[in-house]
């Protein structure tokens, strides 16, 4: 664990180090949101957080490789060669998106690309456990393909939720740490082998929020763009995919009411899923509009018309997603399973908090528009 607390501080702190660099950066290459009708903002603000978010990475799995305690890790040079071009990839999709618009199928063909990366360089669904049966090992292509689409979902998810500051940052800080101590709870438990990189990923996605968040919360001085959105989804889906992808065997003592290691991102982070599960389903549903169109129905927005100001809204969908991850970790680490109780206890609390908080429905508030989706 000290080893893994090493990593996280000096990614964390080298994430801070560079933020306010990008912030110089941005306002030089035109890199900066500026106020309008879908925009809570009222000052330009730059979106570069994505390149000290790249560094904060970089310099996470240099301190691993030279700590000596991750040979095992780096042992497999396939694994974080493909792991770092995939994210070079896909960020670099993004960072072009922030400083000059790209089209959302072009924006999904690099996403595509940095899956098919991950997929080549070994990072790939390998083993998928069917409900209530055993495990199936995918072939080659499936596996691929598995590969590619958790990709798109994670990205598009993590893209979605970025619509008001510090909302995705802490989100995904929640989430990454929690599957950093569930992935530990396996390595424990004999599941995971030593050269396993998802534990490391996780931690130094975690790590990289923390040094991102002070200059991202309301009101930011610096947004992550597309460039970090796209990044955090990359992330997640290599530590996600690196764990539950290559799991094969049931957990000793563990009551798998999530029934598969892949399962638990999607608890996790059940709040940005939710939204683009709703999206989708939105814009289906309407003639005449792309499901690529941007609109003002997020979950973040209609909390906010419900009368929550920015930071009460962001408090909300944070204690949603630890709620999520507390129900996961009491029942992976008790092996019990009987998180419902204390779970639907805190969601009816939330629930009460969000409905009849004093000053809710006093005042329509502003609310801003979710960065742009790259879902096909």
């Amino acid at each position: 664990m000290g080893q893994f607390l090493i990593v996280g501080g000096v990614t964390a702190l080298v994430t801070f180090l560079l933020t306010p660099l990008t912030r110089i950066l941005a306002f030089r290459v035109g890199a900066v949101a500026h106020p309008g009708e879908r925009m809570v903002h009222a000052e330009p603000t730059p979106t570069l957080g994505g390149l000290a978010m790249l560094g904060g990475v970089g310099a996470g799995l240099l301190t691993a490789w030279t700590l000596g305690s991750f040979d095992a890790v780096f042992r497999s040079a396939t694994d974080v060669a493909g792991i770092v071009l995939a994210a070079l990839i896909i960020c670099s999709v993004g960072i072009a998106d922030d400083i000059r618009d790209v089209s959302a199928p072009a924006k999904v063909a690099g996403i595509v690309l940095a899956g098919v990366t991950l997929a080549l360089a070994g990072v790939s669904v390998l083993w998928f456990k069917v409900p209530f049966g055993g495990f199936v090992q995918l072939s080659i292509d499936l596996s691929v393909v598995v590969t590619v689409v958790w990709l798109l979902v994670m990205a598009n998810a993590i893209n979605l939720i970025d619509g008001l500051d510090g909302l995705a940052g802490g989100i995904v800080a929640i989430a990454a740490g929690s599957f950093f101590l569930y992935s530990m709870q396996l390595s424990e438990d004999g599941v995971l082998f030593e050269s396993n990189p998802g534990v490391l990923l996780a931690i130094i996605t975690a790590a990289v929020c923390v040094g991102f968040l002070p200059f991202n919360v309301h009101p930011a001085r610096t947004f992550m763009g597309d460039g970090g959105a796209l990044l955090l989804g990359l992330m997640l889906a290599a530590s996600t995919v690196s764990v539950g992808g290559r799991v094969d065997q049931a957990v000793s003592g563990q009551v798998f009411f999530f029934f598969a290691p892949l399962v638990i991102p999607l608890l996790l982070l059940g709040v940005p899923l939710a939204d683009l599960i709703l999206a989708v389903v939105r814009r289906a549903s309407r003639r005449g509009v792309g499901i690529a169109e941007a609109d003002k129905e997020h979950l973040h927005h209609r909390l906010m018309r419900l009368g929550h100001g920015h930071r009460r809204t962001v408090l909300i969908l944070w204690l949603w997603t630890s709620l999520l991850c507390g129900a996961v970790l009491y029942s992976t680490r008790s092996g019990t399973g009987d998180a419902a109780l204390p779970f639907a206890f805190g969601a009816f609390a939330l629930v009460l908090f969000t409905v009849f908080h004093p000053g809710v429905g006093s005042a329509t508030q502003p609310n801003a528009e979710a960065g742009q989706t790259t879902s096909s």
